[in-house]
């Protein structure tokens, strides 16, 4: 008998049945898809309407404090140095308000400065911008009819001169068109400030510690009379303009396995008050034996071990830092602690120097012999000099560790010697962690020596004056800093980052950053 064999075919209602199904599995896959987008547009929309809260009614206060009752604030340098944070801080806002597309803030009740007229007797330097072509749409070759000229005030150190952007006017006498070439962007467009105007504002405010007012004196012997609310002006705006490369640096910064960190205090005045309090200027930089050179700075309200946290974020690295208790609960996470040697030896030298002691001098020698072998690792490669550190520098160490535990026992509880030889054996780990990793500098001195320029700071301007100040100053000594670093200008830096930055891809800010710029792309 012969068997047929009969293909199994599917029911059409079966066809049409899992169709509907795939369907129905692709549609809730995009309705999923769409409710994340409106999801997180729902939270950008909150993020920014947030913001935009609280930047409107930050601007208030200050301007009610700004142009309140002058029985309420602060007369002499002070008041003056304050108005000036304040002018600044009022103008960086404005500026932030209007990065996030907010409600333009509406403008101050009292009169502004007129602008004057620029000095006729200053030099002139012509800069001429026409259409790149003068062909008519219609076919027709256009004919000049007139020109346009913007003048923008220009300073080479020493030397005031004003930039006059003449923009040829080009007609077509067929059709009407007008073509005229744009004026090129600027950091501040509708101001009359140049590139390099503002930079040496914000050098000679943030490297020379000049505060504005003095500026403003200056610059009025060289024959140009600039308000200090002007200047304040362009230092928030510009400020709010340079965040995006500070920000760009710390994450460079936190890209390394070593990372020094220190801080030092720094007195900040707020508006309302004739009081300053202590607030804080944190200092990060890459380890001192890698090729990045760069230092960012911190300004925080205070000097809690979170706000070292909240710049770290999720680095996992190691830390050389001193002894501050502010630290310790990074070590907790996961991070690693490498103490610092010269604060140890510091203890012993303050103690010899104050009494004589031998057990002092005798620390102070070996230590001494540890910073020798050092000297000689500089060139070295990690793995050279820690190959050096283990055949000379490790039993070194552990003698000195074993005298110092030996003398311990016998100095009575209480005593300065006491004091001075637990604080390097009990952070004995730390202290010597540099032994095991050749790319570990044996303490903090690199962090210090970029704290100096602060120290310097607080001579000449005594304090802050706000919080948004203080951050501000942190930016744009990140930026100063950080050239000085790497051998430029800083002038010449700020000045070249200052005229690309308005035309400059946000996707390519690495590029501006003092290790990667270069003065042959100016």
């Amino acid at each position: 008998m012969e068997i047929m064999s009969v293909k199994s075919v599917a029911h059409p209602d079966q066809l049409d049945a899992d169709a509907l199904r795939a369907l129905a599995q692709q549609l809730m896959g995009e309705l999923d898809e769409t409710r994340q987008v409106v999801a997180k547009q729902a939270h950008d929309i909150h993020f920014k309407g947030t913001h935009i809260r609280k930047l409107t009614h930050e601007i208030a206060v200050l301007r009610r404090y700004r142009f309140g009752k002058k029985s309420e604030q602060l007369g002499g340098e002070q008041g003056l140095l304050l108005e000036d944070a304040v002018d600044a801080d009022i103008a960086a806002i404005a500026q932030e308000l209007i990065n996030l597309g907010g409600p333009q803030p509406k403008q101050k009740t009292v009169s502004q400065p007129k602008r004057q007229a620029l000095p006729p007797e200053l030099p002139r330097v012509q800069i001429h911008h026409e259409p790149h072509s003068t062909t008519c749409p219609c076919g027709c070759q256009m004919q000049r009819i007139g020109e346009a000229i913007t003048e923008k005030l220009d300073y080479i150190p020493g030397v005031f001169s004003v930039e006059q952007h003449i923009r040829g006017k080009w007609a077509c006498r067929q059709c009407e068109t007008l073509t005229q070439a744009p004026m090129p962007a600027q950091v501040i467009d509708k101001g009359i400030a140049t590139s390099g105007l503002l930079t040496h504002v914000l050098v000679a405010k943030y490297a020379d510690h000049l505060p504005l007012y003095r500026q403003e004196q200056i610059y009025a012997r060289a024959g140009v009379k600039i308000p200090r609310s002007t200047l304040a002006e362009w230092v928030g705006v510009c400020g709010v303009r340079l965040q995006p490369l500070v920000d760009a640096l710390r994450e460079v910064i936190l890209n390394a396995p070593v990372v020094h960190a220190d801080e030092t205090p720094v007195q900040v005045l707020q508006p309302g008050s004739k009081k300053t309090h202590r607030a804080y200027l944190w200092a990060y930089a890459p380890g001192a034996f890698q090729d990045l050179k760069a230092v960012v700075y911190d300004f925080t309200e205070g000097r809690s071990g979170a706000h070292a946290r909240a710049f770290l974020g999720d680095w996992r690295g190691v830390l050389v830092c001193d002894d501050y208790s502010g630290y310790k609960a990074g070590f907790a996470q996961g991070i690693a602690e490498a103490g610092c040697m010269a604060h140890a030896r510091r203890k012993f030298y303050e103690l010899h120097k104050s009494g004589k002691s031998q057990i002092a001098e005798q620390a102070l020698k070996t230590i001494g012999q540890l910073y020798e072998i050092e000297a000689l690792s500089a060139g070295m490669s990690p793995d050279e000099r820690q190959r050096l550190r283990e055949q000379q520098a490790r039993p070194i160490a552990e003698a000195l560790h074993a005298w110092m535990t030996a003398h311990r026992i016998k100095v009575p509880e209480g005593t300065d010697i006491a004091r001075v030889l637990d604080y390097s054996l009990k952070r004995w780990a730390a202290l010597t962690r540099y032994l095991d990793d050749g790319r570990l500098p044996i303490d903090n001195n690199h962090i210090e020596n970029q704290i100096r320029p602060i120290a310097l700071g607080r001579k000449n301007w005594l304090f802050a004056g706000s919080l948004r100040a203080g951050r501000r100053a942190a930016a744009a000594m990140s930026l100063i800093q950080s050239a000085k670093m790497n051998g430029h200008d800083p002038y010449a830096y700020l000045k070249d980052v200052l005229t690309r930055l308005p035309t400059h891809p946000n996707s390519r800010i690495e590029e501006l950053l003092p290790h990667r710029w270069r003065p042959d792309t100016a």
